[in-house]
Formats: structure tokens, C-alpha cells, sequence
């Protein structure tokens, strides 16, 4: 009995051992990519901080994580941080939400009616291919320093991705589903409603997440180049006071702000895919 009890002993630690692993496996297969994705960032930022606070690297030109916290705490409690995140956040809100209002009915119209992106089409092409930053400066003398020359260089940032993403999901519709509607006798309505709106979804949702890094570029050019108060703004004084601790506040900000948004968008696109035409297996 007391080697039957001893040999069943041995075998419930040799399965123990060998489960553990086989968890510690799934674990990782699980969310191997937080975990790839976390270390890789602790060690970037544990080398900056090594080499910002070690003196390898010339700290006029560079900075560390401890150092950017502090600026940020610094600039927090003077007020003026939430100042300028309010004023870039509502430029870049009024003119993205402007872009998403315009370029998706027109690039619908676009897209559905060949004779409207005959008219249309020229002018898109030349907007397009004109830098933003070079229309700024009409922006400016036409509408002030204040907050809607800013508004107006996002929505030209914005307006175009979102234009001509829209225009291609419209041009990408399964043409065996149009002709199957029209044989039955559906409406252009009936039929925009069931497959074109359905089937462009996730171009119109790509266009807005590509759409998204212009606007952010523009609320940072406009700020940049003429502006009192903002995010962009305060890049540009910090970069030119040499503060390289304020200068990162601020580019951080914009990219944090991206990252969370792109993320929003990358969630409604995935709980809009249920909309597409499923095909017949």
C-alpha cells in the first residue's frame, strides 16, 4: 500500500509538473502580444531614462521619462496644459466632425452618381495634391489667427482621406448584389440602404482613421505657424526656449490622443463588419 500511495505521489507531481508549463504557454499565446508590446516599451523607456539622466547624451537636446512627468506635473498645476489641450481639442473636433458631415455625403454622391464625380472630380484632384500647409497662410488672411483658421486646416487635413476612402467603397460594391437587387425591382434608395451603405462601411471607417492623423497634423501645423494658445502652440515655444522637456509634454499628448482614438475607431469598425454582404458558402 505505502509504494502504491508513493507511486501516486510521483505521478500527480509529474502532471503537475507538466501542466504548468502548458498554462504558463496558453498564457502567454493568449496575450502574447501585450506582453511582447509591454516589454519591448519598459525597456526603450528604461534605456531613455538610462540615457537622459546618465549624461551620455546631451540633455539640451534630449530628455527622460522622470523629466517629462515633472513637466508635466509643472505645467498641470500653472493651468495653462488644460488650457491648451481645450483649444487644440476643440479645433481639432469642430474641423474633423466637419470633415466626416461633408466627405462622406460626397463621396457617396461621388461614388454612386458618375456624372456628379465628373464635376467634382477635378477639384478633388487639385486640393489633394496641394499641401495643406501652403493653403495656411489664406486660411490665416482670410479668417484670422483665432480658432478658425485652425478649424479650417483640419478639415482640409481631414476632408480628403475620408473623401476619396469613401468614393472607393462606394466603387468596390459586389456587382452580382446590384444586379440581384435591380432584377427584383429595388429602388436606388432600397438598394443604398441594404448593400451600398452596408458594403462601404469599412472604407468609410478607414477613410475616418486615416483621416484622423491629417486632422491631428493640422491642429499641430496650424498652432505651429500662427497661434496663442494650444498644444501645437506650446511645441513651438518650448522648441524654440530649447525646454526639450515641454516640447515632448506636447508631442506625447498628440500621439496619446491618436493612439486612443485610432483604437475607438478600430472598435467601431470591428462592430460594423456585421453589416457587410456575408457570401454564400
Amino acid at each position: 500500500m505505502a509504494v502504491r500511495a508513493l507511486d501516486e505521489n510521483i505521478y500527480a507531481s509529474e502532471d503537475l509538473e507538466l501542466k504548468e508549463p502548458n498554462v504558463l504557454l496558453k498564457f502567454y499565446r493568449q496575450y502574447y502580444n501585450w506582453i511582447l508590446g509591454g516589454s519591448a516599451v519598459i525597456i526603450f523607456l528604461a534605456l531613455w531614462e538610462w540615457a537622459g539622466t546618465s549624461g551620455a547624451i546631451n540633455p539640451l537636446f534630449t530628455s527622460s521619462p522622470s523629466r517629462v512627468i515633472n513637466a508635466y506635473a509643472k505645467l498641470i498645476a500653472g493651468g495653462e496644459l488644460g488650457h491648451d489641450i481645450v483649444v487644440s481639442g476643440q479645433e481639432f473636433l469642430y474641423g474633423f466632425g466637419l470633415a466626416i458631415l461633408v466627405g462622406i455625403p460626397a463621396g457617396m454622391l461621388m461614388g454612386w452618381y458618375k456624372p456628379i464625380e465628373a464635376v467634382l472630380d477635378p477639384f478633388v484632384n487639385f486640393f489633394y495634391a496641394t499641401p495643406r500647409v501652403a493653403l495656411l497662410p489664406l486660411m490665416i488672411i482670410w479668417l484670422g489667427i483665432g480658432i478658425n483658421s485652425k478649424i479650417a486646416v483640419v478639415y482640409l487635413g481631414a476632408i480628403f482621406a475620408i473623401l476619396i476612402s469613401t468614393i472607393t467603397g462606394m466603387k468596390n460594391l459586389d456587382e452580382s448584389l446590384l444586379k440581384a437587387a435591380r432584377s427584383f425591382g429595388a429602388t436606388d434608395m432600397q438598394i443604398f440602404k441594404t448593400i451600398a451603405l452596408p458594403g462601404s462601411v469599412p472604407f468609410l471607417l478607414s477613410g475616418i482613421r486615416l483621416g484622423l492623423g491629417h486632422a491631428l497634423v493640422g491642429v499641430v501645423v496650424g498652432e505651429l505657424y500662427a497661434a496663442t494658445a494650444g498644444v501645437g502652440y506650446l511645441i513651438a515655444v518650448a522648441g524654440n526656449t530649447f525646454q526639450t522637456d515641454k516640447v515632448f509634454v506636447g508631442v506625447t499628448i498628440i500621439a496619446v490622443a491618436g493612439m486612443l482614438i485610432t483604437a475607438l475607431f478600430k472598435k467601431i469598425e470591428d462592430h460594423f463588419q456585421s453589416w457587410r454582404p456575408q457570401r454564400v458558402s
